[in-house]
């Protein structure tokens, strides 16, 4: 019998959450199934969300520009 894995999306916003937990959140995830879709939410011209812009590469997330009006 054929073990189904799921595929998960992780859609992330930055201005509520902090980049530092983002290893431990993708490393619970990955427990769940597989991760096909990374992508981050968030102000990046901000210096709020300067953190942020560390893990893009590290952590291959597509980071997803929104200005904040």
């Amino acid at each position: 019998m054929e073990k189904k894995v799921l595929r998960l999306a992780v859609l992330i916003d930055a201005d509520n959450v902090s980049a530092s937990i983002i290893e431990g959140l993708l490393t619970e995830i990955a427990g769940i199934g597989d991760v096909s879709v990374k992508r981050v939410y968030g102000d990046f011209t901000s210096s709020y969300n300067n953190k942020w812009k560390d893990t893009f590469n590290k952590f291959a997330i597509k980071p997803m520009q929104q200005f904040a009006y």
